[in-house]
């Protein structure tokens, strides 16, 4: 992404930047940062050291982005939410290390005073990706092209989400789950699951996901007692605060315990409740 005709402008010593860009000396680069043509920077704007900006992107607001990301051209971070309630808070966006974000992806700050929307590290989005208002992205994240997250998504760790489809605000998808592409995301997908469909269901464990993770390998991870865990909870007639007493009461790994203890907080007031199994 480099461009060969960046140069090193006063005030931003290592720092290269071309020409045709425009930095604000307010803001803060680091060391070994790129900035390309037509790529505009703001005023309380932080890059970290060895980050990359493409070709006119954007990136504004109060926005912190670390070491070694990669901002592909067009991408558009820190500018206001599409959200009709907000005031014009200075809210920010805090962005990790080593992530990349390909063409056109948008990233929205936070709605209200003193909230965030944050993304962690060595994440993939890909093209036309869109974050909305105050998500929270954990690490080693796939997002496929054409996502479209609404407002306060949480999406966990090792999540790979595929292409064209919508995740509705609110929503959590849990560690190591994943979903098919064109899905409709509109309520939680647990931890270790894949959802697939329209209306979207859980199909099953992520059985693909687990094995790459390594999980296998881990003495402390019994795929059997997940397994059986999961059937209780997601193929029984019961309701699934009945099944979700059962399991709790039962033998629990790590990974069991983790799937339980999404459902709990899953089926709350504040929360949208789990997706449904293929059966239910």
């Amino acid at each position: 992404m480099e461009n060969n005709n960046t140069e090193l402008k006063a005030g931003f010593s290592g720092v290269k930047v071309h020409p045709n860009a425009f930095v604000d000396p307010s803001s803060k680069l680091h060391d070994g940062v790129v900035i390309s043509q037509g790529a505009i920077i703001g005023p309380d704007v932080t890059i970290g050291k060895g980050t990359e900006i493409g070709p006119n992107a954007v990136i504004t607001g109060r926005t912190q982005i670390g070491a070694n990301n990669k901002v592909f051209p067009n991408v558009f971070i820190g500018l206001d939410p599409q959200d009709l309630k907000y005031k014009g808070a200075p809210t920010e966006v805090i962005i990790g290390d080593n992530n990349t974000f390909r063409e056109c992806v948008t990233i929205n700050k936070a709605t209200d005073e003193g909230e965030k929307t944050i993304i962690g590290n060595n994440n993939l989005l890909m093209a036309y990706t869109h974050i909305g208002h105050n998500c929270v992205l954990g690490n080693r994240i796939v997002l496929s092209n054409s996502i479209q997250v609404a407002g306060h998504v949480k999406i966990e760790d090792k999540a790979i989400i595929g292409g064209c489809l919508g995740i509705h605000q609110f929503v959590h998808i849990g560690y190591l789950a994943m979903v098919g592409g064109m899905t409709r995301v509109d309520r939680d997908v647990p931890p270790f699951c894949l959802a697939e469909g329209h209306p979207g269901r859980l199909r099953g464990l992520n059985r693909i996901g687990i094995k790459r993770s390594g999980l296998l390998e881990n003495k402390d991870f019994d795929l059997k007692l997940l397994q059986s865990t999961w059937n209780l909870l997601f193929k029984s007639n019961d309701a699934i605060t009945n099944s979700l007493e059962k399991a709790m009461k039962g033998e629990l790994d790590f990974s069991s315990s983790k799937l339980c203890s999404f459902l709990k907080e899953s089926i709350t007031k504040e929360r949208r409740g789990p997706m449904p199994g293929m059966n239910l």
